[in-house]
């Protein structure tokens, strides 16, 4: 018998509230072994460095003689990468040298490194590095004491000696802040440039990742002195119902996002996971992050005899008790792995004889590669917090043909049975429902990993500055206006 074909609704990318009907043709079933071996049927692009080159497409669409200077506690230094913001920050650097320009990263580096130095063509200018000595930690340790710092003596040195100097020789400068602690040095860069008259040379933008800190924030002044800007549309909401307004230029992935999983972690990976339902979760233990929930998903599957198994990697954050408490009240039986080799192949091996298990803990560091690796080898990437201001762990699942389930809040990218799975309930039978439907009918779910790949594309870095920021250069040094 011929089975009726699929109807599914689709929210068209950059709309709120326009959806159409796409019709997936029926596909005969086919075994989950063959699926998975057949590369260009299930959403994997046997070439898919093309996405790679165009994510490093120079064509940006920015002024010449235009030099970058980023703001930001976060950098490439273990001491200041902490979170998603210096994965951000090094993204959008990497895309703007890649087109030839000229960029500055001022940030809270390692103490023990040179103040200065360029590396790959990026400017670092490490700051507040007498604080960081006494504040080890990291970059947040002692930011109380770092954030006036930052804000009192790198403005000075900046316009001294790298933006007086180019903008009174024709040259142009746009300046992007990054979350709370640099909104007082940007008020700062702009008072001096406006002593110096140079103002109308330069453009200054502050950007929200999230809303901490917002109460430390000056925005009346902040939005006369700057262009504000912020990921998402829910985060463009959450700002607007504190009577801020911001422009959303979303997050962008870097090249390397879009480099092929390596294959034989893959077809190795699989393996390990014949017959589960490989789910895997990557996010801080963050209440934010969904990660209780999380675990009553795995659970309900347990109970239909879906044989789940969970991959779950989340940081040193104390909620992760209570996770873990949560996995073994509800009859969990939970694994700890670690990666002792640090590499791809020892990450592979780590997640081997997994059959008496719901729940592999993951509790080493997972390099990009293994990432990828891991993202394209499991059934569902669980990307479904709560309050997500972006959710970029989603969307590097969907770069690499995995198959993403998003919550509902600050993802702009997932558009609901096209391209993710998409949680809109806190009922954990949700999950259930949406993943059988997907893996019942194989055409679906490989149709689902190629439009993923497709939407990944258009969040390449360069895609985002050329369409998102570059159009907005002209504007940033007007106040906003309603």
């Amino acid at each position: 018998m011929t089975r009726p074909v699929a109807l599914h609704t689709v929210t068209t990318l950059g709309t709120s509230a326009s959806s159409l009907p796409v019709v997936l043709p029926a596909v005969k079933p086919r075994g989950r072994t063959a699926l998975r071996s057949d590369a260009r049927f299930d959403g994997f692009d046997a070439s898919p460095e093309r996405g790679a080159d165009r994510a490093a497409s120079p064509r940006l669409g920015v002024p010449e003689r235009t030099h970058f200077h980023l703001l930001s506690f976060e950098g490439p230094d273990t001491y200041a990468r902490v979170g998603g913001l210096e994965t951000r920050v090094s993204g959008l650097c990497e895309a703007l040298i890649a087109a030839g320009q000229e960029t500055h990263l001022w940030f809270v580096g390692d103490p023990e490194l040179p103040g200065y130095e360029v590396r790959d063509g990026l400017h670092l200018h490490r700051w507040c590095q007498w604080l960081s000595r006494h504040h080890p930690v990291n970059v947040y340790d002692g930011q109380q004491h770092k954030t006036p710092d930052y804000a009192s003596s790198l403005p000075p040195a900046l316009v001294r000696e790298q933006l007086l100097p180019h903008l009174r020789r024709g040259g142009r400068a746009v300046i992007m802040a990054e979350e709370w602690q640099t909104a007082d040095a940007l008020l700062h860069v702009d008072h001096l440039l406006r002593q110096a008259s140079v103002r109308e040379q330069a453009r200054l933008f502050w950007n929200a990742n999230n809303v901490f800190g917002f109460e430390h924030i000056d925005w009346s002044r902040l939005s006369q002195a700057a262009c504000l800007t912020t990921v998402s549309r829910y985060m463009k909401q959450l700002m607007h119902a504190s009577g801020v307004e911001a422009i959303v230029i979303p997050n962008g992935l870097s090249p390397d996002a879009y480099l092929p999983p390596d294959r034989s972690a893959v077809a190795q990976l699989r393996k390990h996971f014949a017959g589960r339902v490989a789910i895997t979760k990557m996010a801080r233990w963050d209440p934010d992050k969904n990660w209780l929930a999380s675990v009553g998903i795995i659970a309900d599957l347990k109970r239909m005899g879906r044989k789940p198994l969970f991959i779950a990697r989340g940081g040193l954050e104390p909620h992760g008790k209570e996770v873990l408490a949560a996995m073994h009240q509800a009859g969990l039986r939970v694994a700890h792995r670690s990666n002792e080799s640090g590499d791809l192949r020892g990450m592979v091996s780590s997640l081997g004889a997994c059959q008496d298990v719901d729940v592999l803990n993951l509790t080493s560091h997972i390099g990009p590669s293994g990432r990828r690796a891991l993202f394209r080898a499991s059934d569902s990437v669980l990307a479904n917090s709560v309050k997500e201001p972006f959710g970029l762990v989603g969307l590097e699942a969907m770069a690499v043909g995995g198959i993403a389930c998003t919550g509902c809040t600050g993802e702009d990218y997932a558009m609901p049975g096209r391209n993710a799975l998409v949680l809109q309930t806190s009922d954990p039978s949700e999950f259930a429902g949406l993943y059988h439907l997907l893996g019942s009918d194989l055409g679906y779910e490989s149709a689902m990993r190629r439009a993923g790949r497709a939407t990944a594309r258009q969040y390449a870095w360069p895609e985002v500055i050329r369409t998102m920021l570059a159009p907005r250069l002209g504007l940033a040094s007007q106040p906003m206006t309603s």
